[in-house]
């Protein structure tokens, strides 16, 4: 599932190839549930003949600055994402949406199962669902006194508060696994056992992976050698870590959970 590295690079991508170039032509396949209240028609209507001036993103939400509004607003879900290309038999398969640029390029928002969302908004981050949304990490978070004050009386595990994205946006699944090993930190620990210098760890922790993943464009292959990503897949027995430490897979807040016992207290 795309997490916020993985759309921030969406983002910068969507900036290279769209910024400059006008919406000659717009294309939607009808789908009621990636289509979140809003007709294929009304979609179309409000990007043929815009200008895209830049892009947007909070969270996992990101959205098309267009110089007319409103503008549109997409979710990835477990399975979206962004295509560019020139010719039309180089279509993807599982298109939602296609637009026509005036150099003749092509831009397709696509999404194989249908959990990513199309939004229409004129003030994307004033608007439900990105106005309910918490801190996003790369933007930065609070000093550790006030994070400690905002999870201090929850007594959900800190896997699940990790993965709130009314506390952490665009925190998912990978994010939070690698930050509690990295932090040293058990994910089934209520988070209100925390203490101060356990937060503040979990703080600084959470900007460096996010800062890193987000400086290499999300490329997993450029992540450090030593990180929990490159071994936490897949429910395999015997799976170690690059020193050799056991990694156990349970379910925490009910989402797999990729750990260390011997490293996460």
């Amino acid at each position: 599932m795309p997490e916020l590295p993985e759309v921030e690079a969406a983002r910068k991508s969507a900036l290279r190839h769209l910024k400059g170039r006008r919406i000659e032509q717009a294309a939607c396949r009808r789908d009621s549930i990636v289509f979140s209240g809003v007709s294929p028609r009304a979609i179309e209507s409000a990007l043929i003949g815009a200008r895209v001036k830049g892009a947007g993103r909070f969270g996992k939400h990101l959205w098309l600055e267009l110089d007319t509004k409103p503008w549109p607003v997409f979710h990835f879900g477990m399975t979206g994402g962004f295509h560019f290309y020139r010719e039309a038999a180089h279509s993807p398969s599982f298109l939602k949406l296609e637009l026509t640029l005036d150099n003749g390029r092509r831009f397709a928002f696509v999404d194989a199962r249908r959990f990513g969302r199309l939004r229409l908004a004129h003030d994307p981050r004033r608007e439900p669902p990105i106005l309910g949304l918490g801190h996003d990490p790369l933007f930065g978070l609070p000093i550790p006194e006030r994070l400690a004050a905002e999870i201090g009386s929850r007594k959900a595990p800190i896997k699940a508060v990790l993965l709130d994205q009314s506390t952490f946006a665009g925190v998912g699944n990978w994010i939070a696994d690698e930050v509690l090993y990295q932090a040293a930190i058990r994910p089934d620990r209520p988070a209100a056992d925390l203490s101060l210098t356990e937060v503040a760890r979990l703080r600084t922790t959470l900007l460096r992976i996010i800062r890193r993943a987000v400086a290499v464009d999300a490329d997993s292959d450029r992540f450090p050698a030593s990180w929990l990503f490159h071994r936490r897949w897949g429910r395999v027995k015997n799976t170690v870590t690059l020193d050799g430490a056991a990694i156990v897979h349970d379910t925490v807040g009910g989402r797999t959970t990729a750990w260390v016992p011997s490293r996460q207290r």
